[in-house]
Order: structure tokens, then C-alpha cells, then sequence
């Protein structure tokens, strides 16, 4: 997916998801103070999305659907929602990618299937994801807390990814 970075960290018990704000339509900047990272089933859920802006915001409202459907099982939402985003025709033509993370467990989601929990406490997605990854992992065994990863591996994504700025939005969970 082009245009965005998307990251999380999970460190010191709290998780971190922060992402830019640029929108691009080709080679043009249109926005560049874009929401893409939110809270979802009464703040106890952030996500953060990749792509197509009505193709997230349409996955995020099935998300929390399935979220109070099954009230803290963040997993099984999760699930539910790749198996309908994979044979929903409508849904299937949707193109994005999200994060999402309570305070236990943090997930990538795809409309390939895909549910993934990373190996540690780091993932990332969006065109600049791979920069933010790459920074975060190269921080993670740093003195640094979670947001303070983000906020720098973000920094130095919007240096290298022209898809990417310095505009962040930023929430975090602690784990309790």
C-alpha cells in the first residue's frame, strides 16, 4: 500500500501505534495532516491503516462491529472480520491493510486472510513501513520507551519515504 507509514511498538508495557498524515494522489501531496491512526470499542482497541481512505474507514466500522460482538476478544474480531473481508465480494475489492492492538496483543490484518501477531514487539505497514520497521527494530533494544521509538523511527521513515512526512498522529495503550 503507497502513501502512508503505519507503526506499532509494544515496549515496557505499553503499545504505541503512531502514523503520518500524508495523503498523495500520484506524484501530488493533497493532505498532510491525515488521520489514519484511531481508537476503536470505547478506546480500549488503536488501529492504524494503510490505503485506500473508504476502504479503511469501511473495515474499521466492521472491526468495531465485531469488536462489541465479541467484547475483549480482540483476536476473534480480528478473525471474524478477515474471514467476511475475504469472501464478501464487496468487501474483498476493499484495499488496505490495518494494525491493531489492546493492551495484550497486537495484530497486522489483510484481505488476503492474514492475522498476524508480530515476533516482537514491533510492526509496521504503508509504503514507509519497511524505513519505520527497519528504525524501530534498530530501537528496540535502546534505553528508549515505546512512543519514543515510534515518534524516532517515524522521523527517520519521513526522511527516506517521499509517501511519508513528519505530520504524526499518535495513541498508545498501557497494559494493566
Amino acid at each position: 500500500m503507497h502513501a502512508t507509514t503505519i507503526l506499532m511498538v509494544r515496549k515496557g508495557g505499553r503499545v504505541v501505534v503512531g502514523g503520518d498524515g500524508q495523503v498523495s494522489l500520484g506524484q501530488t501531496i493533497v493532505k498532510g495532516n491525515a488521520r489514519k491512526v484511531r481508537r476503536l470499542a470505547k478506546g480500549a482497541v488503536i488501529g492504524g491503516f494503510a490505503g485506500a481512505t473508504a476502504d479503511a474507514f469501511t473495515l474499521f466500522e466492521r472491526l468495531e462491529a465485531k469488536l462489541e460482538q465479541y467484547p475483549g476478544q480482540l483476536t476473534r474480531a480480528c478473525v471474524e472480520l478477515t474471514k467476511d473481508w475475504r469472501t464478501d465480494r464487496y468487501l474483498r475489492r476493499l484495499e488496505a491493510m490495518m494494525v491493531v492492538a489492546d493492551k495484550d496483543v497486537s495484530l497486522l490484518l489483510s484481505g488476503s486472510g492474514d492475522v498476524l501477531e508480530p515476533e516482537s514487539g514491533v510492526m509496521a505497514i504503508g509504503s514507509g513501513g519497511n524505513y519505520a520497521l527497519a528504525a524501530a527494530r534498530a530501537l528496540e533494544d535502546t534505553d528508549l520507551d515505546a512512543e519514543a521509538i515510534v515518534r524516532k523511527a517515524m522521523a527517520i521513515a519521513a526522511e527516506i519515504c517521499v509517501y511519508t512526512n513528519g505530520n504524526l498522529v499518535i495513541e498508545a495503550l498501557d497494559q494493566s
